[in-house]
Parts: C-alpha cells; sequence; structure tokens
C-alpha cells in the first residue's frame, strides 16, 4: 500500500493517530452436489435435516470418505490464488462442542492445509490497487445450524448443512481500512465464481468472513486482535470493522486493553458484541484424524487441474483493455462477473467497443441493477443491443434516439431496425429538411439571430430549438454545421 493510501486510512483519536490493522478468513463453501465426507447432497432450500446421511448425525462406527472433486475445487482455487499447492496434507479433528455439530469435534486441516501461500491484486473504487497475502487455503467440513426462534423453550437443530464442504481463505493481516478488507473479498468472490468453485452468494451463507481486527499506533507493535465471526455482506463487513476499530481506540484510550475474544456484529444496532473468549489453538485440542489418511496429490494430477483453468479476472481485464482500448475503470467493471464481459465481447463484434462499453456499463447495467437484476437475466441481447450500436454508427439514428429505442429494446422483442422502422425513429439527414427547419426557427427568433452573430456561442440555443423542432430527430452535426453557416460565426 502507498504512503498517500496508508496515511488517508489513519483514525483520529483523543490520542493522535491509530491505525487499523485486519485480516480475514473466508469461509466459501465449495461447488459440489455432494458433501465433503459423505454422498449426501448439498441444495438450498431444503426442508430441515433433510439432506443427511448418518456420517453427517455422527452415528457410531460411521468412517469419511473423501470427496475427490471437493479435493480439485480446493486445488483449482489455490492455483487461481496463485499459491502453493501442497502435494501431502492430512485432516486433523478440532474438538469443541455445539449442539449442531454431532460428532463432537469437526474435521478440518490444522499443520499441514491443502494450499499454502498466495498473493493477490485488489483493486480499489479510486482505481489505485494493493496485494494481499495469502497465508493458506484449507478443506474442513461445516456445522449443522441451530434454531432458537421456533420455541421459546426449546432449540431445534437442522444438519442439512452438516459436512457441507467450506474452503478456509485465510488471508494476512495486510488491509488498513474497512474499504479495503471488503474489495478483498469483492475480489476474492470474482476470482471463486470465474474458478466454478463456489457460487459466492453470501445471502445463502455460501461465503461469509469472519473479521479479525486490532490497532495500533502507526509503526507500532500490532495490537491484540478480536474475531467478528460470519459476517455475510459487503457492506456489514465495512461497517463491523469500523465499529469494532472505534471501540477499541476508546478502551485504549481510556487506559484499558483490549482482550482478545470472538464477537458478533449485531445488524440492527451496527455494533459488535461479546460472543465468547478466544480459543487458541490448543483449547481446540487438534490431533490428527484416524480414520483419514494423509491426502497426497500427484504433481501431474495438478498440473491437468492448471490446463483446464478459465482466463482469470486481471488476464480478461489486461486483456480487454488491450484488445479493445478500454479504460482500466470500464475494463474493470465487465470482469467484475465472467457473464458481463462475455456479454461485452459478444456485442463488440465488428463494432465500436467503447461505444459498446458505454451502453453496457451505463444503460444496460444501471437498469439491471436498479431492477434487482444482473446481465444472466437482460431482456436485450448481445446481439440486439450490437443492432442498435449499429444504427448509431451508421447514422441511421442519433445517442438520443437510440435512448428511446433502448426503452423499446428492453420492453420488446424486436431489434433496434424494426424498432426504429415501426416507430418512425429514423434520423433526419436530408439537408433540406433541417435547412428548412433551421429557416424557420431563425425567422420566428429575429433577435436572437442578432444576439448570436455578435456572441457566437449562443448559436447552441438555435441547435436545441430546431432538435425540439425536429423531435429530436435530426442530425446533430448538421444541424450545427447550418446554423454556422447562416449565422456567418
Amino acid at each position: 500500500m502507498n504512503t498517500t493510501a496508508e496515511k488517508s486510512n489513519l483514525i483520529t483519536g483523543n490520542t493522535g493517530e491509530w491505525e487499523v490493522v485486519i485480516g480475514l478468513e473466508v469461509h466459501a463453501q465449495v461447488a459440489s452436489n455432494a458433501k465433503l465426507f459423505s454422498g449426501a447432497p448439498v441444495g438450498f432450500g431444503a426442508g430441515p435435516n433433510e439432506n443427511v446421511s448418518f456420517i453427517d448425525a455422527g452415528m457410531p462406527g460411521m468412517l469419511p470418505v473423501i470427496n475427490k472433486f471437493c479435493v480439485e475445487q480446493a486445488v483449482r482455487t489455490g492455483l487461481g490464488l496463485n499459491a502453493q499447492i501442497h502435494t501431502r496434507s492430512t485432516f486433523d479433528r478440532k474438538n469443541y462442542f455445539y449442539p449442531d455439530l454431532p460428532q463432537g469435534y469437526q474435521i478440518s486441516q490444522f499443520k499441514n492445509p491443502i494450499v499454502g501461500e498466495g498473493e493477490i491484486e485488489v483493486e480499489r473504487e479510486d482505481g489505485s490497487s494493493f496485494k494481499v497475502g495469502i497465508e493458506r487455503l484449507h478443506l474442513e467440513q461445516d456445522a449443522g445450524k441451530s434454531i432458537h426462534d421456533m420455541d421459546p423453550n426449546a432449540t431445534y437443530v437442522d444438519l442439512n448443512r452438516s459436512g457441507v464442504a467450506l474452503m478456509e481463505i485465510v488471508s494476512r493481516p495486510d488491509m488498513r481500512s474497512a474499504l479495503d478488507a471488503a474489495a478483498f473479498v469483492k475480489k476474492l468472490r470474482t476470482i471463486v465464481r470465474y474458478l466454478g468453485t463456489c457460487d459466492g452468494d453470501m445471502e445463502k451463507g455460501n461465503m461469509r468472513a469472519d473479521v479479525n481486527v486490532s490497532v495500533r499506533k502507526p509503526g507500532g507493535p500490532l495490537g491484540t486482535r478480536c474475531e467478528i465471526k460470519n459476517v455475510n455482506s459487503m457492506s456489514y463487513i465495512v461497517k463491523a470493522i469500523e465499529y469494532e476499530a472505534r471501540r477499541q481506540i476508546e478502551i485504549l484510550e481510556d487506559g484499558g486493553q483490549i482482550d482478545q475474544e470472538t464477537r458478533l456484529f449485531n445488524v440492527a444496532s451496527g455494533e459488535t458484541r461479546t460472543m465468547r473468549s478466544k480459543e487458541d489453538a490448543h483449547d481446540y485440542r487438534y490431533f490428527p484424524d484416524p480414520d483419514l489418511l494423509p491426502l497426497e496429490l500427484e504433481q501431474a494430477w495438478i498440473e491437468e487441474i492448471r490446463k483446464t483453468l478459465p482466463e482469470l479476472p486481471d488476464a480478461k481485464k489486461a486483456r480487454l483493455m488491450a484488445d479493445y482500448g478500454l479504460s482500466a475503470y470500464d475494463a474493470g467493471v465487465l470482469v467484475t462477473k465472467g457473464a458481463r464481459a462475455d456479454y461485452f465481447e459478444a456485442a463488440a463484434k465488428g463494432r465500436d467497443a467503447k461505444l459498446i462499453a458505454n451502453w453496457t456499463i451505463n444503460d444496460l447495467l444501471g437498469r439491471l441493477a436498479k431492477e434487482g437484476h444482473d446481465i444472466d437475466d437482460s431482456p436485450i441481447s448481445a446481439e440486439r443491443l450490437a443492432g442498435m450500436v449499429a444504427l448509431i454508427e451508421d447514422g441511421t439514428i442519433s445517442s438520443k434516439i437510440a435512448k428511446e429505442v433502448f426503452e423499446h429494446l428492453w420492453a420488446s422483442e424486436n431489434t433496434a431496425a424494426e424498432i426504429v422502422e415501426k416507430h418512425g425513429l429514423k434520423q433526419v439527414t436530408d439537408t433540406g429538411a433541417i435547412e428548412k427547419a433551421v429557416d424557420e426557427v431563425m425567422a420566428a427568433n429575429p433577435d436572437k439571430v442578432e444576439q448570436a452573430k455578435a456572441k457566437p456561442q449562443l448559436a447552441g440555443w438555435f441547435v436545441g430549438q430546431v432538435m425540439k423542432a425536429t423531435g429530436g430527430k435530426a442530425n446533430p452535426k448538421a444541424v450545427n454545421d447550418i446554423i454556422q453557416k447562416k449565422l456567418g460565426v
């Protein structure tokens, strides 16, 4: 991170400036049809305890069997994060008690994860970027869900999520602002979606973050961190970090000390609250799972997976800029989702790429976002948008008329050419007709004519009047040229 960015991220307290240090543990649900150690199905929306095998329920004598596809998905993710893939990794038992953890332990990876160190580059909204180190990625099984609001005197347990495969992606504490942390999660979500290893749907709990926050005086030693569990949206990540940093600063400035603990973020109040004292690794009594042999991968298999990787966001962004002359901002918006970039490239074949990008980003994506959709749900295909841009390029319609054509495209299945013909939207390029309209406007406003001759900048008023008189259909350049000629300016 550059010095300017570091300085702007400092928080001012009563005793001077403070620096917030942030690390993230992102839990990404593996995109798989079955769980990590059983054949039970994985799916959102099933009835309580419908997707549960004897293994997931922790029945005596049941033995876990590793899902090879989940391992492959973890390797793909590691390769996409420019991380080291370990050819040998082990599974451990992480011992703790929850009613929704029927085995009494979670199968995870502690000392020997499947993926080691990596690094990704993250872009900010202002166009600057920073790098975040990836410490590790390990596979583990999810717990079930305790439900407390169905009965005032009882807690219900749903084990549908029990045993679902998770990738825990642990970052280095390289972030210094809440916005940077959210940008990191956004970039990580984009990468796993491109790879097809996680759908990244935070609303369904398929991706969530444990946020580690500490504060210190700039350049000082690291402070005591607190972990905020299970934050499931970008905006909540920002709010939780900002509140927690302020809370810790106030405690330290009052002469107190920070207790290492796990906290929860209250969405309604925007505050964090204590959940439990933070455990250390020895509290979980990790030991190798005796039912699972070490996971040994062949390097040739890893290389086969590498060959199947898609073009990832950074490479795609660089190519869109090089091949289509797009700005970093436009290319960045388009590669946020692979489907957006695919739509753009399909529409841009043989067309003005910048014009296609403008219509895709500003008009189409803007309208889709307003109605709560994205490019996958677009009522305007890439082919139909390209057809409209072709009419702008050949002068059949103006950019202003195109706004009206766009509305018809949105509401119908007709092509742009059919819409223009049906609604009489073709641009007037007949100079004789335009000159007649100019003469009529000038004849009706002789005082304005004299003023414009004295002050040529007033000629724009006539352009507006002629465009209004022709229903916006006159070619603006032709209108302007004729007016300039008649005014002698």
